[in-house]
């Protein structure tokens, strides 16, 4: 389905853009795990192939991201990994860190030390002992044992893509959460380790 919304932020020009609207029910606590796939996951995935918009006009699904860990940006040209999973833990009834830093869910959660379908990965870009980082969902692993990363801002978009193990800086879940035994999955990839999230 696709609606039409007048949008007006900032210095940024009214127009008008089509935006896909969800085909789903906006309160997706009453949607139900797959197998062991955390609720906020499948939730996630909805949003695969999201883009910023180039110029003046904003993705109006971006900026609704930001209202949703309670920050006042508005816009879809400031890092937005963080808005991104954020804005999925929120709707799914989890506080999430309402921090644009990806780095802030270091200190979200418990840690776990061996990663899990879902859990929240957060890595170092730049320098592993810099402020700037990435942070996305876990989806599995590819066959050269990448893992392969649900996230928003990769390339400007939300999408999966592969990252590097020695980028990693914390595995994370929801407190109380209870980690399954499960393996991860094997997702096909072309290989080519994101590089691409500012």
């Amino acid at each position: 389905m696709q609606i039409l919304k007048k949008i007006s932020f900032l210095n940024k020009k009214e127009a008008e853009i089509k935006v896909k609207a969800p085909e789903y029910p906006v309160n997706v606590k009453k949607d139900e795990p797959t197998n062991t796939t955390p609720t906020w996951l499948t939730h996630a995935k909805r949003y695969i192939g999201t883009k910023e918009i180039k110029g003046q006009i904003n993705n109006v699904v971006i900026v609704n991201w930001w209202e949703k860990i309670k920050l006042s940006i508005r816009d879809d040209e400031t890092p937005w990994c963080a808005a991104f999973v954020g804005a999925m833990l929120e709707e799914c009834g989890i506080k999430s860190t309402r921090s644009a830093a990806a780095r802030s869910y270091l200190k979200w959660g418990t840690e776990i030390t061996k990663p899990t379908t879902g859990c929240v990965v957060v890595f170092w870009r730049g320098s592993p002992t810099g402020w700037s980082g990435h942070v996305g969902f876990l989806v599995g692993q590819d066959k050269m044992g990448n893992l392969m990363i649900l996230g928003g801002n990769q390339s400007d978009e939300v999408n999966i893509k592969p990252f590097s193990k020695k980028r990693v800086l914390s595995y994370r879940v929801p407190n109380g959460y209870v980690v399954p035994n499960t393996q991860l999955a094997l997702v096909s990839s072309d290989g080519k380790l994101s590089e691409n999230e500012a």
